[in-house]
């Protein structure tokens, strides 16, 4: 479907990386001890980019608009140009939902962040999702249950 040149111009406006949300869950993270990596491909075979990456536990983590990616909260159907607009953000939906499933294939953990979502409830998510999946000093697979490091 060919966008029309207002619409095109519409979406270049829209900050893809660095929004404020993005800076404020950054800021809590690094204020929580937890160093990261940003704008980064976990998968360097998927051209799908994380917000942030925490390589050594394995998780990326995105934050993704109400809008853009259908949020059930708060998503709203625009009446002008719908049909592009319900293809456009169904298709995030449905590239979202891929990129998850192969991250998780992959051995890595997925965390979605709404714009909305609460940043020191989210930053406090995340930060539990990297300490549990952070290896150990003897382990080399971080998906060991925690009991396979004790001994027996």
């Amino acid at each position: 479907m060919e966008t029309t040149p207002s619409v095109r111009s519409r979406m270049s406006r829209q900050k893809a990386r660095d929004t404020q949300v993005e800076i404020e869950l950054r800021r809590a993270l690094h204020s929580a001890g937890l160093r990261y990596r940003v704008h980064r491909r976990p998968l360097s075979n998927v051209r799908r980019e994380a917000d942030i990456v925490f390589g050594p536990a394995r998780v990326a983590v995105f934050v993704d608009g109400c809008f853009w990616h259908g949020c059930p909260e708060h998503a709203t159907w625009p009446k002008n140009n719908a049909s592009f607009w319900r293809t456009k953000i169904e298709g995030n939906r449905r590239r979202d939902a891929n990129t998850d499933s192969r991250l998780t294939e992959a051995g890595w953990a997925s965390i979605r962040i709404w714009e909305h979502d609460d940043v020191a409830a989210a930053a406090e998510r995340i930060r539990a999702v990297v300490e549990q999946r952070r290896p150990g000093p003897n382990s080399d697979n971080v998906d060991q249950p925690a009991d396979q490091y004790e001994e027996k």
